[in-house]
């Protein structure tokens, strides 16, 4: 057994007193740690238990509900247009096709793409480009327009057939305004805008502006508004968000996507897209604004609601802030006709089977005033039959069609066809809206010629010619004339046939002369 002095005992029972204090101070942190930690989890269990609590006493203010309860609209609100609905021209001028359409496309846009033009051939021209060229003027460049919208009525498998005249299906009018070659080289170096080294769009920007705000402010949109997407057909296509007038397909603004960036709200491009057309400044309060589900929301109703503009779409169960309560709700079982609706304040949630379920969100509308549709039962046989509908359901089928009209009137005379650069694409769009919203006022003024009776008035203005023309006379002295003695010493430099252009040492024989032909038919 070991034996130790005082002096180590002491020094043993001083260091074990040491150990001991430095052991209890790391049990009371230890402690102390433990202690924050249930602190923390206390407190994180209250906030969920209160979420919980709060979500629990909204379930069953949401319910859904059945076509057979009563739904109150919220109160409609007023109608007051900054200007009277319709045409904003005086009704004592005479308006021709020519004239409402130099107000979408004025000569002061053509006179600014002609000072562009001749400045891009310039350009082309001193890097070696060599073709003819003379600087192009107004009332050229409106003839250069009026031949695409011939194009675009007239349509020909490629552009050199229209100034083809040995095919089957010549044409002689397009050579009667302009050359081929004149044609193609104004096509080649058509410009609108010099380079901008911030504006995506800096080519086509002062022609989209101008056509934007002529579509503002020649026509007042009536109530019913339709917002929506089109296409450009380009490789990789441009997408333009639209506002459109839903009873005859005026286009009243429309906005070009070039990225996320340009709408900066951080509350979605569907939504800042819809803001942006729906100026209340120019249109005024009170309008209906119809969209798909790519738009609707409840944060861009309740916007809008407040803005004094209501509005009417369908919608995405995935979108925020929509209900997801699944009592009593739809189901693949549910039968045709059924109706669920939870109102939330202004708005009201609906949804409703058919040959599958509909959701539709609204503003405007009561969920449900007794509407009905027709359908046609085959299970049984053929026979019609009536189904509930929900009143919103009924408005949007109603007033939704006005974008599809919109792009109906644009398709039948498109001016677009086949060509590499961007921004012609663009500018031939922006023509088709010209001419199409020219129309729509033409129609709302006098409402006496169709659509393709005003484009044929058009292109006879614009080109500046007389739209009865009388057609090209064969000349009576190429008649071959039988028993006519050939000059036996003629030489190869005569005078070329003036209808045929064949150049051939050989005369032309009676009855086989294809001028001649031409001649009798």
């Amino acid at each position: 057994m070991a034996r130790y002095t005082g002096e180590e005992a002491l020094r043993m029972v001083l260091d074990s007193d040491e150990e001991f204090n430095l052991s209890s101070e790391e049990e009371r942190d230890s402690h102390d740690e433990r202690l924050h930690f249930e602190d923390r989890c206390r407190k994180n269990g209250a906030k969920q238990s209160a979420a919980k609590r709060a979500k629990a006493n909204k379930q069953p203010t949401l319910s859904w509900k059945t076509e057979t309860d009563v739904d109150m609209a919220p109160q409609a609100l007023r109608f007051l247009p900054t200007h009277e609905p319709g045409p904003q021209l005086r009704p004592c001028e005479a308006h021709t096709p020519m004239s409402l359409f130099k107000m979408f496309f004025p000569e002061a846009s053509v006179s600014t793409l002609c000072r562009n033009t001749n400045a891009q051939a310039a350009k082309a021209r001193t890097k070696g480009c060599k073709y003819k060229w003379t600087d192009v003027s107004i009332s050229e460049l409106y003839h250069y327009i009026g031949l695409l919208f011939y194009m675009a009525m007239v349509k020909l498998r490629s552009i050199r057939y229209y100034w083809c005249q040995d095919t089957l299906f010549s044409v002689a009018f397009p050579a009667t305004v302009m050359s081929r070659d004149r044609y193609r080289t104004i096509s080649w170096n058509l410009h609108e805008s010099p380079r901008s080294e911030h504006d995506r769009l800096f080519r086509v920007r002062p022609l989209m502006d101008t056509i934007r705000h002529a579509c503002k402010t020649i026509y007042h949109p009536r109530q019913n508004l339709v917002v929506d997407e089109r296409m450009v057909p380009t490789r990789w296509g441009f997408k333009l968000f639209v506002l459109a007038d839903s009873s005859n397909g005026y286009t009243a603004d429309f906005a070009v996507y070039t990225g996320k960036n340009n709408f900066p709200t951080g509350h979605g491009l569907s939504y800042d897209a819809v803001m942006s057309l729906l100026d209340r400044t120019v249109l005024g309060s009170g309008y209906h604004v119809y969209m798909d589900n790519f738009y609707t929301s409840p944060k861009l109703l309740t916007d809008l609601f407040t803005l004094k503009f209501g509005s009417c779409g369908t919608y995405r169960d995935n979108r925020k802030d929509c209900p997801r309560n699944a009592a009593n709700a739809l189901t693949k079982k549910s039968v045709r006709g059924s109706i669920r609706w939870i109102r939330d304040g202004h708005l009201v949630f609906v949804k409703w089977m058919d040959t599958r379920e509909v959701s539709v969100c609204s503003t405007i509308h009561a969920a449900h005033t007794g509407d009905t549709v027709q359908r046609v039962k085959t299970q049984n046989g053929w026979r019609t039959k009536s189904f509930p509908c929900p009143a919103p359901v009924t408005a949007y089928n109603q007033h939704m069609g006005g974008v599809d009209l919109s792009d109906q009137l644009l398709q039948y005379y498109t001016t677009q066809h086949k060509t590499m650069k961007w921004y012609r694409k663009l500018f031939l769009h922006f023509l088709d809206i010209a001419a199409t919203n020219a129309y729509i006022v033409h129609r709302e003024l006098y409402g006496t010629m169709s659509h393709k009776e005003f484009m044929e008035e058009l292109i006879t203005e614009l080109c500046d010619v007389s739209q009865k023309m009388t057609p090209n006379q064969t000349s009576v002295g190429h008649v071959p004339i039988p028993g006519a003695e050939q000059a036996s010493d003629a030489t190869a430099g005569r005078r070329i046939c003036m209808l045929c252009k064949a150049k051939s040492p050989k005369s032309c024989e009676p009855m086989f002369c294809l001028c001649f032909m031409v001649l009798f038919q």
